[in-house]
């Protein structure tokens, strides 16, 4: 890497919240809050993106990531090339929203850039605990809290994270070398990593997928009891439109091929989950 810093640094993969497992800013939560959940996101996204980026060495996305987070720590203020985290320490201030969550979704993209492969179930999951529970978090923080803490709330977003994976496994495999499946799992069932780059899923691969799934269903599981603990309600109603739309996708997950094509809620099907979510959420 040359010593002359890029002007520009974000590198954005075309990716919106249309792409995502759940709603983002959407109308269930309150007018005031949805510029900082959107300020959020797009944080989220542009860090996401760096670490994604093919085209950059893993020193370069590092780099680039740690002038985010020198940005969002207001330790570098006047790097224009990171105007989306310098937003992002903005809008913090204004909602004396603690920047860790920030700074623990920067060292799972850091982890993605370097970091292919995963031991076992609790090496995966302390890598969603970085990169999927730190959104819970802030929205439970930017709303009041939860009398029952993160748990119910990480559960959540750790098993929307695994559920990604699950969707995503083959692309990840074949453009980015990362395998988000636990390797004793998949050596105790005999799966080769070259069936990820498959058009079908062979049996030993699907033995790896229904463990996960299991495992995932038990998340939501917990998750379930969110909703009720929440001080928002219209939080609760867009957590309750989730954790149905989480539930469905599990579902179809058992019973599609990962591999044959990227499963996902229609939108007819994503409107219908979370309107029926939102009001279990509402009466919890």
């Amino acid at each position: 890497m040359s010593d002359a810093r890029p002007s520009v640094i974000e590198t954005p993969s075309g990716k919106d919240v249309a792409y995502e497992n759940f709603p983002v800013g959407s109308w269930l939560l309150p007018r005031r809050v949805r510029p900082h959940v959107l300020c959020f996101y797009r944080f989220a996204r542009a860090a996401d993106d760096i670490a994604d980026n093919e085209a950059l060495s893993a020193e370069e996305k590092i780099a680039r990531l740690d002038r985010f987070g020198d940005a969002l720590a207001g330790r570098e203020i006047h790097d224009s090339a990171c105007e989306t985290a310098h937003r992002m320490r903005e809008s913090l201030a204004v909602t004396s929203v603690s920047p860790r969550h920030c700074a623990d979704l920067l060292a799972a993209f850091k982890l993605d850039a370097t970091k292919l492969r995963y031991r076992n179930w609790d090496d995966l999951i302390g890598y969603c605990t970085l990169s999927a529970a730190p959104v819970g978090r802030y929205l439970l923080d930017l709303h009041g809290g939860s009398r029952d803490g993160y748990a119910a709330s990480d559960a959540l977003c750790l098993s929307l994270q695994v559920i990604n994976h699950l969707q995503d496994c083959r692309d990840d495999y074949l453009d980015l070398d990362r395998v988000y499946l636990p390797q004793d799992w998949m050596n105790s069932e005999s799966a080769s990593l070259k069936a990820l780059g498959g058009t079908h899923t062979s049996p030993q691969l699907r033995a790896v997928f229904d463990r996960m799934i299991v495992e995932t269903r038990a998340l939501l599981t917990i998750a379930s009891t969110l909703p009720a603990g929440l001080a928002s309600r219209r939080l609760a109603m867009e957590s309750g439109a989730t954790l149905a739309v989480g539930w469905r996708l599990v579902r179809l997950l058992e019973r599609k091929d990962p591999l044959a094509h990227r499963i996902g809620l229609t939108k007819p099907s994503f409107l219908i989950c979370g309107i029926a979510g939102a009001l279990r959420g509402l009466v919890s």
